[in-house]
């Protein structure tokens, strides 16, 4: 299926398929999965953030999983150097050239492991891949494959040995989730589907990335039209003015917003954007965008999110 062959039966079919496969390992956090692929519809990226245990990794992997296209996975640790994640220049005696090497990030999809735990350095190693596609090294660009999408993992309650993400890095995300705890009958399933081993490694792909290409391509005629327009520049209007912000929403989190709901409107099969989409995606598109005065106290992600979610209900809704 080709880029301008993708219908909307097609799209809205693939989407929920997608969705079906990863629910088969993934119990009980149906949004969270919705938010993924959004984000890869959207052609962006994802941080999931919560504590050890919840299947954050088990997450990235049913993704890759149901996608029939190169997955890596990169552990990041301390003394990780960021050769190891975009590749290096080697000489060969033989040619006396240098050839490069690609690294893992050479992958269409790319599970960043515990992201926090590695130096500034390397993180901004992922700057440039995440935000343009492609990788420099020695004045020469290389390109990453397509699709491309990285979806990392951070603990945020653990603060030993960790380096949190800087504002420039955490802007690169489209979306920051929460997995959570699953309730008693999802973890009662989750014991038998783990007693014949990781049920992940079972699962098949459902999609190759030529379809992904045409989903993402389709994504982008969404409609929004105008009220909605101005309803999303309200919303992210009202964060600059609030008094209990210090950094408001910027330029490009408006953007992200609008990518964002027209890939959630794909995911629930309309070619159009409503308010609701823009509702449901303020707080995981742009909590991790602002800041609020009290950023310091530990409850800070709440108290982001619970201010958003104020503001959302301040906003009249366009008819």
């Amino acid at each position: 299926m080709s880029e301008q062959l993708a219908t909307d039966t097609e799209v809205y079919a693939l989407a929920a398929q997608l969705e079906a496969n990863i629910s088969q390992v993934v119990l009980g956090r149906t949004d969270a999965i919705r938010l993924c692929i959004v984000a890869l519809l959207a052609g962006e990226h994802v941080l999931l953030e919560d504590v050890p245990g919840v299947g954050k990794t088990l997450f990235g992997k049913a993704i890759a999983k149901s996608v029939n296209g190169q997955f890596c996975r990169i552990q990041f640790t301390p003394d990780l150097l960021p050769g190891d994640i975009t590749g290096t220049n080697v000489y060969r005696q033989a040619s006396g050239e240098f050839e490069f090497i690609q690294g893992p990030v050479f992958a269409n999809i790319v599970l960043a492991d515990e992201i926090n735990r590695t130096t500034p350095r390397t993180q901004s190693a992922l700057l440039e891949a995440m935000s343009d596609g492609q990788v420099s090294s020695d004045a020469e660009t290389h390109n990453l494959p397509q699709p491309f999408m990285v979806i990392a993992t951070q603990n945020p309650f653990e603060f030993e040995g960790t380096y949190p993400l800087p504002e420039s890095q955490l802007d690169r995300f489209l979306l920051r989730i929460s997995l959570g705890y699953p309730n008693r009958d999802e973890e009662l399933q989750v014991l038998d589907d783990h007693r014949a081993g990781e049920p992940v490694e079972r699962l098949q792909p459902v999609l190759d990335c030529e379809q992904i290409l045409a989903m993402q391509n389709h994504t982008r005629q969404v409609r929004i039209t105008e009220p909605i327009r101005h309803y999303l520049l309200d919303l992210v209007q009202l964060t600059r003015e609030s008094d209990e912000l210090h950094v408001g929403a910027s330029t490009r989190g408006a953007l992200c917003l609008y990518r964002a709901a027209q890939a959630l409107a794909t995911v629930n099969g309309r070619d159009y954007v409503v308010p609701d989409d823009i509702k449901h995606l303020a707080v995981p598109v742009l909590a991790h965008r602002v800041i609020t005065k009290g950023y310091m106290h530990s409850g800070h992600r709440k108290a982001t999110e619970s201010l958003l979610e104020r503001l959302v209900d301040q906003i009249p809704v366009p008819a």
